[in-house]
């Protein structure tokens, strides 16, 4: 009675309400929005992905034909445990500005199983601002990474700018996999190489049959494929929290 102007704009806005669909929201709107502007530029990715995109090594440090025996005496450690190995391969790489890990063999079967079927998948790397996407591309026991920016800006001579490079000549006797990768510094760091080479392990080796329908889902119906669906599960696992900058308490 106080306010009857008021009274009449809530109850007009309660009548819209009842108005829409249920399970309506405009973060829904707006994702759905994002993902039809997104999709012209994923199906390029998809297009590109075919002609090896992001396979290439650039020239920034990187070693072509990386070897085993490169870096370690394969006949010497085979004495040794997989324990003692999984200590040497540690310590060795702890002192370098790198990414490296001792893999589970039944965990590395599984990976090299679904990569051998789904070749390719979208990772997202947080940034301060949003996210960037990378494109990574399996070649054996190698897997690729390269931004997405870099494949709308070069195409198929995206070269790559992290490779995970993984050594399965102990796996059948120590039931280990050895990891270890060389990136380009120009565009990533050691802590964001990590967040990505994290991310193999969260689609490709996960138990969740829902997870690892994303994989799928981006090779072989990619018109179906919704990239903020990474990100959801990204959020979900809580990798790559530690990349953005802590927020700092509004003081005024």
């Amino acid at each position: 009675r106080s306010s009857p102007d008021v009274f009449e704009s809530r109850m007009e806005k309660r009548s819209e309400v009842k108005k829409q669909p249920v399970g309506y929201s405009k973060q829904g709107e707006f994702i759905k929005c994002m993902e039809e502007k997104a999709r012209p530029i994923f199906f390029v990715v998809i297009a590109y992905i075919k002609y090896g995109v992001g396979t290439k090594t650039s020239k920034g440090g990187f070693t072509k034909d990386k070897t085993l025996d490169s870096i370690l005496n394969v006949e010497m450690v085979k004495e040794k445990s997989a324990e003692e190995i999984k200590q040497i391969w540690n310590q060795y790489f702890s002192a370098k500005d790198t990414v490296y890990a001792v893999i589970p063999a039944e965990k590395f079967d599984l990976i090299q199983k679904r990569a051998q079927k789904c070749p390719s998948f979208l990772y997202a790397l947080p940034r301060k601002e949003g996210y960037e996407f990378f494109v990574g591309q399996w070649s054996g026991t190698e897997l690729h990474f390269t931004s997405l920016i870099n494949i709308q800006t070069q195409g198929e001579t995206a070269p790559s700018q992290l490779v995970l490079y993984h050594y399965p000549e102990l796996q059948k006797e120590k039931e280990i996999v050895l990891m270890t990768a060389e990136m380009d510094s120009k565009f990533l760091v050691v802590h964001e190489a990590q967040c990505l080479a994290n991310q193999v392990q969260l689609f490709y080796a996960t138990d969740r049959s829902e997870t690892y329908e994303l994989v799928e889902t981006f090779n072989h119906r990619s018109n179906e494929f919704k990239y903020m669906s990474v990100i959801a599960e990204l959020e979900q696992s809580g990798l790559g929290r530690e990349l953005r900058p802590a927020q700092v308490p509004d003081k005024s």
